[in-house]
């Protein structure tokens, strides 16, 4: 069973990271995001899930302006040939539904098949913000935290630059 909400939060409290969580009506896109979160201070957000002609699994972390360029993003990570993942593959490997992506949904990849790619803009940020496994809500977290708690995870991100 896909860990919840509140066993993310039990989760980053035993890692003893401090977070803030922000309700909202659901979000689905970027433009939608912006309209609804008002002051939330920090950098916000988008993840890609993808998932490459070998079938290698993906997660891209950028900041939600970011333009990704799915045709030169493959020579860039040492993935083949990118797509969208299927909706079925997001809630079988990462235990979410489409609109939630968040790199917190790795506590629910125990077996390590998602590659993890942060933007260099995320990982130098004092203050990220990442739907907390829903879409519900955004929650603020360091970017040292945010490492650890991927690292937590088991996962080994690789980090570029998109600008």
């Amino acid at each position: 069973m896909p860990a919840t909400r509140e066993m993310l939060f039990k989760h980053l409290e035993t890692l003893g990271i401090v977070t803030t969580t922000v309700s909202h009506p659901p979000v689905f896109t970027v433009e939608e995001a912006r309209a609804l979160r008002g002051t939330i201070p920090g950098l916000h957000i988008k993840n890609l899930f993808l998932k490459d002609k070998k079938d290698a699994l993906w997660l891209v972390v950028c900041e939600e302006g970011t333009t990704v360029d799915l045709k030169a993003l493959p020579a860039r990570i040492g993935s083949a040939r990118l797509s969208f993942g299927r909706p079925e593959l997001l809630r079988d490997v990462l235990g979410i539904e489409p609109g939630s992506v968040t790199p917190f949904a790795l506590i629910n990849d125990q077996e390590c098949r998602v590659n993890v790619v942060l933007d260099a803009r995320v990982v130098a940020s004092e203050a990220v913000n990442c739907h907390p496994l829903e879409n519900t809500a955004t929650t603020t977290i360091s970017s040292t935290d945010l490492l650890a708690f991927i690292t937590s995870t088991g996962h080994a991100p690789q980090t570029i630059e998109f600008t």
